[in-house]
């Protein structure tokens, strides 16, 4: 027996996002794509075991008290606010055990925190699995709650985003949270008198 898949589409500073969730926590985060409904069609076709059946929308006043609350906390971060997106509870269905110990890892950095990579590996006691860790962030499907977009490439390089928008995408994320990448702004000349 398949029951329906509840969703919701709001809007925040960032553009529409979408969100669908399970008894246990959410199961998916979809970034903003151009409008809400290319974010609406992209959250459908992603959703978790979405084959047999049919997806309900819930309006925002008959959202459950932790979702409410995590839409709530994906605004406020949408808007610039420091949010620590840790209590959100998570339902990350089939990921196997390496997936679930990147994404708890991710889940440690700060707002406005950054790691690569390859440390974030290490964190996760996977140390060289650099790449591999990329692979599992790429398909992290609760983005911003699992903030796969505080990995860096070595160096401190942008790195790939499979979000929409790419590292563009990352790159917003980041400077949401103040974090420059690249090279600092030139310095004020002084009117040296």
């Amino acid at each position: 027996m398949s029951f329906p898949l509840p969703y919701h589409l709001f809007e925040t500073g960032l553009g529409w996002i979408g969100i669908s969730w399970s008894a246990r926590g959410l199961t998916r985060v979809q970034l903003p794509e151009r409008d809400r409904a290319a974010t609406l069609r992209r959250l459908l076709a992603t959703l978790p075991g979405a084959v047999g059946t049919r997806p309900v929308e819930y309006p925002a006043e008959d959202l459950p008290p932790p979702v409410a609350e995590a839409v709530a906390a994906i605004r406020r971060y949408a808007a610039g606010e420091a949010v620590d997106f840790s209590g959100i509870a998570v339902d990350l269905g089939t990921a196997d055990a390496f997936r679930l110990s990147i994404y708890d890892a991710a889940r440690r950095l700060g707002f406005g925190e950054t790691t690569t990579y390859g440390e974030l590996a290490s964190r996760a006691g996977h140390a060289g699995l650099a790449r591999e860790t990329g692979q599992a962030l790429g398909t992290n499907p609760v983005p911003i709650v699992v903030p796969c977009h505080r990995i860096l490439a070595a160096g401190g390089k942008i790195g790939g985003f499979s979000a929409p928008g790419g590292s563009a995408t990352k790159e917003r994320l980041l400077k949401l949270e103040g974090v420059q990448l690249g090279p600092p702004p030139p310095a004020q000349g002084s009117f040296g008198f």
